[in-house]
């Protein structure tokens, strides 16, 4: 007798719990942010599918990830969506990850993620660079007065972020323990997926935190390594400052800070110093990778989108160098050896 026994045909739910339950958490170790992105990506397809597939949410398979039916989804999301190209690049992609993780648990699903993986997300046009200028940072950082204990607080706070070129939520996360002023002075950031870097910090900075460690932690000896270097009281306990709130606080230095430079932009934010500081730093000549590897980038193409390219004042005075000589027009008639020189290819 003949075995009719059917292959199981791969459940597309139970493999999308799996992928955001267990394997972006606990394999990947991603933060719960990433995982949400990916979780708004799947339901994004989901509702595509609903309502413009007309598929059912419990007939949904893996038949419905096929390149075509993510081609359309592409153009929908464009032309009835109306979002933005990197915003489209980063749903596709991923999609293209949860189809790769379903490819190495299921081989049958192989061909599938190799139909999707070649699929473009549409150009994104690139935006210059968005960065305070000298005098700005310099406005924004000196914004909060420190006429009370809040506003040295909020001081203290922004000059590290500018400084360490930290993400909001790197800064928000550091300790005591992360702190240390000897020389060489440091600070050791955290960042995604819990990878730490250690990040050099400048003479002034340093300065500014023996009197803000003076105020804020004066048992500091004493105190726990993991008691917030930043923090506000909550039940009578020292809680490290929400994203949010630091968000809040250059917010407050901008509109602060705008009074007297009327240029800083309205749309003043933290990745806005981070960008800054990494801009500052290119300016001054430190190598891409150096940039790199204090930003916290794993990817060099991620700091080199960002930074490696010149602004019009980097031209314009790479220019002027390049043109030293040049102060009035000339009516003196260049003679047959300078005309020789000029106009040869030797």
């Amino acid at each position: 007798m003949k075995n009719t026994k059917r292959e199981a045909v791969p459940d597309f739910w139970g493999y999308a719990r799996n992928y955001l339950h267990h394997f972006l958490p606990q394999v990947r170790n991603l933060a719960p942010r990433s995982i949400e992105a990916y979780r708004i990506t799947l339901e994004s397809y989901i509702h595509y599918l609903v309502t413009e597939k007309q598929v059912p949410c419990q007939a949904i398979s893996f038949d419905d990830f096929d390149r075509q039916i993510i081609k359309d989804w592409m153009v929908w999301m464009r032309q009835l969506k109306n979002y933005e190209p990197a915003t489209i690049g980063l749903r596709l992609s991923a999609i293209k990850a949860f189809l790769s993780f379903t490819a190495a648990e299921e081989i049958t699903l192989v061909a599938l993620y190799q139909g999707a993986k070649t699929l473009k997300a549409p150009a994104t046009p690139r935006k210059p660079i968005e960065y305070l200028q000298e005098n700005e940072t310099t406005a924004v950082l000196a914004a909060h007065n420190g006429n009370d204990l809040k506003s040295r607080r909020n001081r203290m706070l922004l000059i590290l972020l500018y400084d360490s070129g930290a993400r909001v939520g790197e800064i928000t996360a550091l300790t005591l323990g992360d702190l240390t002023l000897s020389k060489p002075a440091r600070l050791v950031l955290t960042g995604k997926r819990d990878k730490s870097r250690v990040v050099p910090l400048g003479e002034k900075t340093v300065e500014h935190l023996l009197v803000y460690l003076e105020e804020f932690h004066p048992q500091r000896a004493t105190e726990s390594a993991t008691r917030p270097l930043f923090y506000s009281y909550h039940r009578g306990q020292a809680t490290s400052l929400s994203s949010d709130t630091v968000a809040v606080v250059l917010t407050k230095a901008g509109d602060l800070a705008r009074q007297r430079c009327p240029s800083i932009p309205e749309n003043l934010h933290c990745h806005m110093l981070r960008k800054t500081k990494a801009m500052d730093l290119y300016k001054q000549g430190v190598p891409l990778p150096i940039i790199m590897q204090l930003l916290g980038h794993e990817s060099m193409s991620t700091t080199s989108a960002f930074y490696a390219f010149a602004t019009l004042d980097m031209m314009r005075e790479a220019m002027k160098a390049a043109t030293p000589a040049i102060k009035e027009s000339s009516t003196q008639a260049l003679s047959n050896d300078e005309l020789q020189l000029l106009y040869t290819l030797k």
